[in-house]
């Protein structure tokens, strides 16, 4: 080995504390850095290719049947901006009953509404469809599934109890389309025999017999320009302008699209990209002080190399490369952390389209490190090329820890240190606040350090408490404290309720009687019923899962975002993500469809929960009633509020007991929402991001103080000399930053609270939908004042260690070192 490869051995092998925390700021800047950047880029992978390799349509578009021909919906593929364009594929929403049994359901299950195409062949110009497994339909009486819609396999066979015919269809192949564009398909003969249709000169169109469905024209659209959702927007527009104005009834981007399916994992994008980029800054200030302090401390020991033959540029390398070696190791502990916290969050994202679980890609790997090494080495080189620049003489000249700390005294510091005795507070606790003034640079240090750790925290807390109010009220009726279980199988929203074995519906209890029960129940504050139901949605792929409420709800309802809750009938609240899908927004009108019977209802707002993918449609239960659904549009469930002070225990034992007296089939039970996996990952790493955080500022003022109580040995000698104790010593070193960690926490407690307000709203863009007002302003002035204490806290904890230190130093050897 060369003698300045032994040089930085020794110097990496002496200084292990300050080695420890290089390595730690930088494994935890890159760990961060890279999962931003893997899952920025690797997330969106899966999707990105499947879409390439199926030619997935940027737009799919739906126009009415009953006023357009399929011919003049065929000539909007020659709109201005279409690149490519297949269809058009008649469409129309069917609700098949499964015929036989299989090992996912029994038979005679009615599952939710689907969207039906007819389509002779699963390539194309625009979405080739993926065969997952099976054969596309080639003739009547045989049907393809989509593979995350429809719970059967090939073999399995499906009534449409309502079509013309009531025809049993065989399923044949289960596929996958990268965009959506139905949840079933057959021949086009046979979707037009289930709509009732007939082809005329070209056109299809309703037939005069009856018919149970009405049907529309889906045609799918590739453009020229398509990055963003400004160019779909213009496509769309050119769409739309080639047919009659109302004839395009709904559209869906790709955009939407891409947007549900990589959510969970875009979510996690915005905050570890801040505190990436807190890791970086701090790993940038911890290892200047780290390399500043060794130079000073080594000041002799530079004076000797330079007797010994070593040229300023090898001084310089010395000292860089003692920085650049653990934050080498550093770096290599982040990229494999930060890989192994990734295979989970992309695994997800893969499977949503069937695709192999992803990686982070091997250039960001690459890059992310690259980087930190680059700061890391800057950082050390200010303070290396002041070693380089040192004097042989003057580096080696006996005398220089206390001459350095005298001359760093200035006017401010000897100004404070006249006035310090003259304060009305212990001498030791005098004598420490007056010293960051002698040492301004120092001390600018400790508050830097002290304030990006304190800014961490304050985030940190603000996510948590931000995540922790998203996880109270993400589900539907979430604050309700009792639920009444009124029977008649009503599930979850999204969910299905199969009777499994030939097993019976549950009795449905009578909802009038369930209210007259609740209202007469002491301790019973306020209570209203939901319904569900699925059903088709204008604009809408699929079915959509209907909420309806009766009663007062306005206590139990979800945080609006925009617009107003329910106030009467024929109105509807839904999510930003729904408006998205549906091409919409608040203040229009959404077809709802079941079973040929259509009733129509106004978007009044837009709501934030996550339940059912967050698409659901909330209205009341007259919209169910219209739509003729009988017993299924009064309330399967009751939701209470108890009275303040009620003993959940005995409300619900007495609340069973008077149900059963009465003879109503209901039961009661506790309101008991589940946790997302997803905000519980995102505690988790938040909190994993910040404690590394936190640790690396705290050895940031440790190696401060350090440097500090070395440089004043010998003042700290006298003062022993004097009479000072070892409780003195301890009180005026941990002083001497408390006051630097007090204001830093008060000035940094502000900046967590921008960064917080900055990347929330973010992280609500990426599951597209805004985050509701109040879980954004979640700091109440307690914790504001906790939070600044943090400064304080942070700064002490790193100080007592070496203020231990100093109080257990010898009078003598203090004295005698220089």
């Amino acid at each position: 080995m060369s003698a300045l490869g032994r040089v930085v051995r020794a110097g990496v092998g002496r200084r292990r504390v300050q080695t420890v925390v290089m390595v730690l700021t930088t494994l935890m800047a890159v760990t961060a850095s890279v999962l931003a950047a893997g899952l920025l880029v690797a997330a969106r992978a899966p999707f990105e290719r499947a879409f390439a390799e199926q030619r997935g349509a940027h737009l799919v578009g739906r126009f009415d049947g009953a006023r357009a021909s399929a011919a003049e919906v065929k000539a909007t593929a020659d709109a201005t901006g279409v690149a490519a364009a297949a269809g058009p594929f008649l469409s129309l929403s069917v609700r098949p009953r499964t015929a036989s049994q299989s090992a996912f359901v029994p038979a005679g299950v009615d599952l939710p509404p689907l969207s039906l195409v007819g389509r002779a062949d699963a390539a194309g110009p625009v979405d080739r469809i993926e065969l997952v497994e099976g054969a596309w339909p080639s003739r009547a009486g045989q049907i393809a599934v989509d593979e995350s819609e429809v719970p059967v396999r090939p073999g399995a066979r499906l009534t449409i109890p309502d079509a013309p015919g009531s025809p049993t269809l065989t399923v044949v192949g289960v596929a996958r389309s990268v965009t959506g564009t139905a949840d079933v398909w057959v021949t086009p003969d046979q979707a037009k025999a289930l709509a009732g249709a007939t082809d005329t000169a070209g056109a299809t169109h309703q037939s005069s017999s009856s018919s149970s469905y009405s049907y529309s024209y889906e045609m799918y659209y590739r453009f020229h320009d398509a990055l963003t959702a400004a160019d779909v927007a213009a496509g769309r527009a050119a769409v739309a302008g080639a047919v009659p104005e109302g004839v395009m009834t709904g559209a869906r981007s790709y955009l939407t699209v891409k947007q549900e399916q990589t959510a969970n994992a875009m979510a996690f994008v915005p905050f570890l990209v801040a505190f990436g980029g807190l890791g970086l800054f701090l790993s940038v200030l911890v290892i200047g002080i780290v390399v500043g302090g060794a130079v000073g401390a080594a000041t002799r020991r530079i004076g000797v190399l330079k007797a010994l033959g070593f040229t300023p540029g090898q001084v310089v390398r010395a000292y860089v490369a003692q920085a650049f070696v653990p934050a080498a190791v550093g770096c290599v502990l982040g990229v494999g952390l930060g890989n192994a916290l990734a295979v989970p969050v992309l695994a997800e994202a893969g499977d949503v389209v069937g695709a192999p679980t992803t990686t982070v890609p091997l250039w960001i790997d690459v890059a992310v490190p690259v980087g930190a090494l680059v700061l890391v080495a800057g950082a050390a080189l200010v303070p290396a090329l002041r070693a380089g620049r040192l004097r042989t003489v003057e580096a080696i000249t006996v005398g220089r820890t206390a001459g350095e700390a005298r001359r760093g005294a200035g006017r401010l510091g000897r100004l404070a240190a006249r006035l310090a005795p003259r304060v009305p507070l212990p001498r030791a606790v005098g004598l420490g606040l007056a010293y960051p003034f002698a040492r301004p640079g120092r001390s600018m240090v400790v508050a830097a350090a002290v304030g990006f750790g304190a800014v961490s925290v304050t985030f940190a807390v603000g996510l948590a408490l931000t995540l922790g109010a998203v996880q109270e009220g993400r589900l539907l009726n979430s604050a309700a404290d009792v639920v009444v279980e009124a029977g008649g199988g009503q599930g979850p929203p999204g969910a299905d309720v199969v009777r499994a074995g030939g097993e019976q519906e549950g009795v449905r209890a009578d909802p009038g009687a369930v209210a007259d029960a609740l209202r007469t129940q002491e301790g019973t504050a306020r209570f209203y019923g939901t319904a569900q139901a699925r059903v088709a949605a204008s604009g809408v792929t699929g079915a959509t899962t209907v909420v309806a409420y009766e009663g007062d709800s306005a206590w139990g309802a979800p945080q609006i975002v925009s617009g107003r809750w329910l106030h009467g009938a024929g109105e509807a609240v839904v999510t930003e993500r729904f408006l998205d899908a549906a091409g919409i927004a608040v203040g229009d009108t959404v077809s709802l469809t079941d079973d040929g019977r259509r009733t129509t209802v106004r978007i009044v707002g837009a709501a934030f929960f996550t339940e059912g993918g967050s698409m659901a449609l909330l209205t009341s239960t007259t919209t169910l009633a219209d739509l003729g659904l009988g017993a299924d549009a009064r309330p399967g469930q009751f939701h209470v509020r108890t009275e303040p002070g009620t003993d959940p225990a005995r409300y619900l034992d007495s609340l069973n007991g008077a149900l059963k007296a009465a003879g109503v089939g209901a039961v009661a039970r506790t309101g008991t929402p589940g946790t997302s996996g997803v905000i519980v990952a995102m505690d988790a790493l938040i909190g994993m991001l910040t404690l590394m955080l936190v640790v690396v500022a705290g050895l940031g003022v440790l190696n401060t103080v350090v440097l500090d109580t070395r440089d004043r040995v010998r003042d700290l000698g006298v003062l022993k000399a004097l009479g000072m104790t070892p409780r003195q010593t301890v009180a005026m070193v941990v002083t001497s930053v408390a006051g630097v960690g007090l204001l830093a926490g008060v000035v940094a407690v502000p900046v967590g609270v921008a960064l917080h307000h900055a990347v929330t709203p973010l992280m609500g863009d990426a599951i597209g939908m805004s985050v509701p007002a109040a879980d954004i302003a979640v700091y109440d002035p307690p914790v504001l004042v906790l939070l600044a204490l943090g400064g304080l806290v942070l700064a002490v904890a790193g100080a007592l260690l070496p203020a231990g230190w100093a109080a257990r130093a010898g009078t003598a050897t203090a004295l005698r070192t220089e």
